[in-house]
């Protein structure tokens, strides 16, 4: 399957975005929801799971469902080994750091760790005890998990019904379900780890842009699929509903209605409140109409996707410079020179580009590509499109009846090591 280039560039996008709202500097206040009340973490789950869907449906029509799910759990397992390293670093190198510099912005992040060592990391290898900045992945994790059992079901019987329950669950969760099962398991267990230290995401409520995204997904099996078409009254709409959230965004700044609490619940991002939602709805109906029409004729940015094509590691590469940054800096970006921010930044962007380089180099096949001169003594008959693909694939021209020769194999296995 080849990649989806203008996936990959969305995904170094939101990526790009998160570590500048994440960073102390002078531009996570601006750049922070810039297109309205819907933030970077939103399209990151969305596209997320939107790939998924796409990647283990295939898997799943070609190689059975057996095959699938083996491969969303080996996915989640590398998560979760990225999570757990990730968490190890806060409790150890940033805990020293923040103690030593006496930083708040740290030692209030990991306040709960700091009273309870050993039942926060425990509950944190559990994804239970999740900190601020260190909450998104164990979600991901969890709807990981899920994801088999609604791929297979939905694959058999559509998406009518999960679709549904999904939204069903989302309503119950703007009432409290993430409380109240909280507190069930607090009187079954005797769980210990407080309800805000449980991770700033609802995850019932965050559920539904994960099930959106696979159906998404899954409807999408090929790249030349028929995409999409809304009538011209819903992209008028969601223009008009895309444009609105933005001049009000920043006009009114991140709270919508000041500070009064109940009304900005509506656009709360912990929630994903309904206009939140509807927010971003209107956003998605703009981006699959006039997207095709962008791809044709925007200018690539290959920096954006080698971030997106390595998107877990460069996340997590985030992670660990913001926590340091924090450690060091303090959560006050104007505590310091703009020439600070300016240097973090800089420094910040060329390490996740590194991440994202040394990542691609290690997926790439060991040793150099197999050279058609040296298959020329050979003379094996290899098709002019080889020159285009350097990888054997079923389509490849290495698997032709050329390469069945025993004199041929050996050849191309000797090149291949």
């Amino acid at each position: 399957m080849s990649r989806r280039w203008e996936l990959d560039a969305l995904r170094g996008l939101m990526l790009v975005l998160m570590t500048v709202t994440h960073l102390p500097t002078r531009l996570n206040e601006p750049l922070g929801q810039p297109l309205g009340f819907v933030s970077a973490a939103e399209g990151f789950v969305l596209l997320s799971a939107y790939m998924a869907g796409m990647v283990y449906s295939r898997v799943a029509r070609k190689k059975g469902m057996a095959a699938m799910r083996q491969a969303l759990w080996r996915r989640a397992r590398q998560v979760y080994a990225c999570h757990s390293a990730t968490l190890l670093f806060l409790f150890t190198v940033v805990a020293a750091v923040g103690l030593q510099t006496d930083q708040p912005a740290v030692t209030d992040l990991m306040s709960f760790y700091l009273a309870h060592p050993l039942i926060a990391f425990g509950t944190g290898l559990l994804l239970i005890y999740t900190p601020p900045l260190l909450d998104i992945l164990p979600m991901y994790i969890v709807f990981m998990l899920a994801s088999p059992w609604l791929l297979a079901r939905a694959l058999r019987r559509g998406w009518r019904l999960i679709l549904a329950l999904s939204l069903a669950v989302w309503a119950l969760a703007q009432f409290g379900l993430g409380w109240w099962v909280y507190r069930a398991a607090v009187a079954l267990v005797g769980l210990q780890v407080p309800f805000e230290e449980t991770g700033s995401f609802a995850t019932f409520s965050w559920q539904l842009l994960w099930v959106l995204g696979l159906w998404m997904g899954s409807s999408r099996p090929a790249e030349k699929v028929r995409p999409w078409v809304f009538p011209g009254w819903a992209v008028a709409l969601a223009a008009l509903l895309a444009l609105t959230g933005l001049v009000w965004r920043h006009h009114e700044g991140q709270a919508p209605f000041g500070a009064d609490v109940a009304l900005n619940l509506l656009f709360d991002k912990w929630l994903l409140g309904p206009l939140r939602l509807l927010n971003l709805a209107a956003l998605i109906v703009l981006v699959i109409r006039f997207g095709p029409w962008l791809k044709a004729r925007v200018l690539r940015l290959r920096w954006l996707e080698t971030l997106g094509a390595a998107s877990l590691p460069v996340f997590c590469a985030h992670l660990v410079i913001v926590l340091l940054a924090l450690a060091l800096l303090g959560a006050n970006p104007l505590a310091h020179a703009w020439w600070a921010d300016a240097a973090l930044l800089g420094a910040c962007f060329s390490a996740l580009y590194a991440v994202a380089r040394g990542t691609q180099r290690q997926k790439r096949p060991h040793g150099p590509a197999p050279s058609l001169q040296a298959l020329a003594p050979l003379a094996v008959a290899v098709p002019a499109d080889a020159r285009q693909s350097p990888t054997a694939t079923t389509g490849s021209p290495l698997r032709s009846d050329a390469a069945c020769r025993p004199e041929t194999a050996r050849a191309v296995a000797g090149l291949r090591r």
